[in-house]
């Protein structure tokens, strides 16, 4: 036996080893995966710089003094002992009143200098200062706490400077009413600086007082969804849909006309030409409460196909971030991820780099938890100031052939409250919006149905389930139809057979190209669905009096088949005269 001390049994001190504290440097690159040598203090999620160009990381692992890192930029050209530098901090993202209107990538860096292919690189760069006004509500000392109002800014929307989450006390400082950049220093709170500008993590949810019931209708304009599948301001809503199914162009209806105050649009993995068109869309369109550009109160978070694919990753985050941001200055925003299935692909690709179990179809073990974690970030809150605001998170899903029952379409049926489930066969009919009235669902209806009650419609629930009962016995009597025609059905259900199509071509279709039916106030919804029913209502009166089904399929819908497009975005006088020119016809034929 050899004795322990024998020279032959030594091995030689790795570099690690020789040193105290190791060299932050690169081990090994496999894509996005990145492995380093790091320092004790390195925390998960923490912010790391790769090489000379500077590529941000994120922590995702640690094992003894290695460090897995999750590169949010093209590798290339990175090589084992190149430098990385850990920051001491999560990664986190500036926030400032002047996001607003801006188009920015995954990790919020602007894009309006990167060039036509929409790339940047390198640690995250300063945007283009604006300055905006502000107006103090406070005075020097004043005692305030966490999420006090310090003043007013100046923007598209009213917001407010607020004091830190984290901090309350005494104002020893506060800025007169003026002109200024967000990097400014506006007020001084329990000897904080305070400015417009903040960071904040990505992943950790900014505080509240309280979650609120979320019980306020959010009117997207769109009948579809409004009338049949209404969502709440501060719930959850996926759109599953496969290739062709209008996906995007519901998405982009909804950040174009929903009454929210502020919209954050996160194209994930989203194919870069219709990025292109949404944000050329809203610069040119204004915005129907202001009489600006609807942009300017949008902000546009653009990952697509062609950029970093981990930086999808963190979009989603980024998005959360900012919709809070907002949100706690008393705003009703709606954050719309297009899509989240992009986003569980990068989860799978970097899961299968760094060897973890490969769960259904290959994605990682934890996707439910995480799709989980997203979801929870909406809500309906009172903020630490004392106001309310909301965060709405719309998800679209791209199901491979469809198949609803993968695993990230199944799993977010899980976790959302509303689904606007979008079919093939009405798209490839050019039926717009083709949400499916069989296969979506709202579990907000019965909350919204009082809140409608209480704005003075109460007729509101009652005229949802009978539009949804006859949509459902038209499609129950359509295969019957095809069987044996039309001609071999009962009166009454030929006029059920009748009754669905006009309750689809007079009210549930909208056209999204028309100027007149692009957008559909409360009040004209309102007003197609109570002159669709009564007419409907009269067909089946006159067949049970006796007149025949011929004489009222007969009949010429055609003026409640336009109102729709004869009358504007809010007119509802067009539909009553259309409405009542039908029931005219209808009496002739009796």
């Amino acid at each position: 036996m050899i004795p322990p001390g024998n020279p032959r049994t030594r091995t030689a001190p790795s570099p690690l080893q020789r040193d105290d504290t190791p060299r932050p440097r690169i081990l090994r690159v496999a894509g996005p995966l990145v492995e380093i040598a790091c320092p004790a203090s390195v925390a998960m999620h923490d912010l790391v710089v790769l090489g000379a160009a500077r590529l941000p990381g994120e922590v995702v692992a640690i094992h003894g003094d290695t460090a897995t890192v999750q590169a949010y930029e093209y590798t290339g050209g990175l090589s084992p002992g190149h430098s990385a530098e850990p920051q001491g901090h999560p990664l986190s993202v500036r926030l400032a009143p002047d996001l607003l209107g801006g188009v920015y990538d995954g990790l919020l860096r602007p894009l309006a200098g990167a060039g036509d292919l929409l790339m940047t690189s390198g640690p995250s760069e300063t945007p283009e200062q604006r300055s905006c006004s502000f107006t103090p509500r406070v005075a020097a000392g004043a005692r305030v706490a966490a999420g006090d109002v310090l003043g007013e800014i100046g923007a598209s929307v009213p917001l407010r400077l607020l004091a830190p989450p984290d901090r309350s006390g005494e104002v020893t400082r506060v800025a007169p009413a003026g002109e200024y950049c967000a990097d400014v220093v506006l007020a001084v709170v329990g000897g904080q600086e305070v400015r417009m500008a903040q960071s904040w993590p990505v992943r950790r949810p900014r505080p509240v007082a309280e979650r609120l019931p979320a019980d306020l209708p959010l009117n997207t304009g769109q009948r579809a969804v409004d009338l049949l599948f209404p969502v709440a301001r501060g719930s959850t809503v996926a759109v599953p849909g496969g290739f062709g199914t209008g996906k995007t162009m519901l998405l982009q209806q909804i950040a174009k006309w929903c009454d929210a105050d502020v919209i954050v649009y996160v194209g994930c993995g989203e194919r870069g030409n219709e990025m292109a068109d949404v944000i050329e869309e809203l610069a040119e369109l204004t915005d129907p409460r202001s009489g600006g550009r609807l942009a300017d109160r949008t902000v546009t978070i653009a990952n697509t196909s062609n950029m970093p694919m981990m930086a999808r990753e963190a979009s989603v985050h980024t998005g959360a971030t900012v919709a809070e941001y907002f949100r706690d200055m008393g705003l009703d925003v709606v954050l719309i991820a297009d899509s989240t299935s992009r986003w569980a692909e990068a989860l799978r690709e970097f899961a299968s780099r760094m060897g973890e179990l490969p769960a259904e179809e290959g994605y990682p073990a934890g996707l439910a938890s995480q799709l989980a974690a997203f979801y929870e970030r909406a809500a309906a809150v009172r903020t630490l100031g004392g106001t309310t605001g909301s965060v709405t998170v719309i998800g679209a899903v791209s199901p491979p052939g469809g198949d609803r029952t993968e695993p990230v379409t199944a799993h977010t049926e899980r976790f959302v409250r509303c689904l606007w489930s979008l079919d093939r066969d009405l798209a490839y009919a050019r039926h717009y919006p083709a949400v499916s009235w069989a296969d979506s669902f709202s579990r907000d209806a019965g909350a919204l149905a009082a809140a409608h009650a209480r704005a003075g419609d109460p007729e509101w629930a009652g005229q949802r389930g009978r539009v949804a009962l006859l949509l459902a016995e038209a499609d129950r009597l359509a295969d019957l139809v095809e069987l044996v025609g039309i001609t071999a059905l009962p009166s009454r259900e030929r006029i059920s057979v009748l009754a669905g199509r006009l309750l689809r071509e007079a009210l549930i279709q909208q056209s999204a190209l028309s100027p007149a039916d692009a957008y559909s106030a409360p009040e004209k919804t309102a007003a197609l669905v109570e002159g669709v029913l009564t007419v409907i209502d009269r067909c089946l009166e006159l067949v049970d009096t006796g007149a025949q089904a011929d004489a009222v399929e007969a009949v010429d819908y055609t003026p409640l088949l336009r109102a729709r497009e004869a009358a504007g975005p809010a007119e509802t006088a067009p539909v009553t005269a259309a409405r009542d020119t039908v029931l005219a016809r209808l009496k002739e034929a009796a």
